[in-house]
């Protein structure tokens, strides 16, 4: 039965904000829009994660994509990646928006001296990335060998079949860094050098992780953007309350810094388990949100009992 309710209602039309006076202190850079993304004990904002800008994107099809992800964090806010899609698919996107700046890259790009110039190619085609790393095997993390990058060869001159091993530049001509170094030592090796890619290896020379130039001018370029502790842009996921356990694991692994329950009725015992799942299997070390609810009682359902880390309000027509 329909619930009538007795109170007065409102309008967002019906309320005027009252001005004060606009001092000198006033000004655009003294103001800070940084907001938290979960809860956080009184007095103890800055403990949590926050927002530089106030924005997230909804977890829909038509709105949040890699793209939107890549620009909003780059300002500072975070997008949901949609779950309307394949476990696959939103895992993809989430990989693009963490792989897109990064202060120490992990490559994605590797390939052994054997393989040939249209091996280059079409992992260039797969990647959009031109630096591909010449590997022991053509594995990430094994001995470097090399860089090879679209200046090494003429993709329309050269013959294709020919292999890696004759056109890379070999690790002894590069310029490079053993683990350790500060990003901040990282950049100005690039800069010193006047090379717009620093390779990172350990101990024992296995490819580590890559530097580029190109990721300053972007961080340089977007001050406010959101981060994570390696500098990649920050991005969230959305999930439902079926297969949430087999999309959050692959999520976590390929590094989504928040999740969120997408639903259209979020103060549910369906929900409620699904949090309390997650929270058991991963902790603190991820944010989890939830909803959608519209009252005060689904508020504290998903915050008090389920447990979440924020909670997503209101719910469409």
């Amino acid at each position: 039965m329909a619930k009538i309710l007795e109170d007065i209602s409102r309008t967002f039309n019906e309320f005027l904000l009252l001005s004060g006076q606009t001092t000198k202190e006033h000004i655009p850079s003294n103001v800070s829009l940084r907001v938290p993304l979960q809860r956080f004990k009184k007095g103890a904002e800055e403990q949590a994660l926050c927002l530089n800008t106030p924005f997230v994107s909804a977890a829909m099809q038509a709105v949040s994509g890699e793209e939107l992800a890549i620009a909003l964090a780059r300002k500072g806010g975070c997008a949901f990646i949609f779950c309307s899609q394949s476990i696959e698919s939103q895992v993809e996107m989430v990989r693009k928006v963490k792989v897109h700046k990064a202060g120490f890259v992990t490559s994605d790009s590797n390939l052994s001296p054997e393989a040939t110039l249209q091996d280059a190619i079409y992992l260039r085609q797969s990647t959009g990335h031109s630096t591909i790393a010449i590997t022991e095997g053509g594995k990430p993390h094994t001995k470097l060998l090399g860089i090879l990058t679209s200046k090494d060869f003429w993709e329309f001159k050269d013959d294709l079949s020919r292999p890696v091993k004759e056109f890379f530049t070999p690790l002894e001509r590069l310029v490079f860094a053993k683990e350790g170094v500060s990003l901040q030592e990282a950049t100005e090796l690039l800069w010193e050098n006047k090379k717009e890619c620093l390779p990172i290896v350990d101990q024992n020379g296995n490819l580590s992780s890559l530097v580029f130039r190109r990721d300053y001018f972007d961080h340089k370029s977007n001050p406010d953007e959101l981060t994570d502790d390696r500098k990649s842009l920050f991005v969230g996921a959305a999930l439902n309350t079926f297969d949430y356990q087999e999309r959050a694991k692959a999520l976590v692994e390929a590094g989504v810094d928040c999740l969120c329950f997408d639903s259209s009725d979020g103060y549910s015992d369906w929900q409620k388990e699904a949090v309390q799942f997650l929270r058991k299997e991963y902790g603190n070390d991820i944010i989890i949100g939830g909803g959608n609810v519209i009252g005060a009682d689904g508020f504290r359902f998903l915050v008090e009992e389920a447990g979440v880390d924020f909670v997503k309000i209101g719910i469409g027509g």
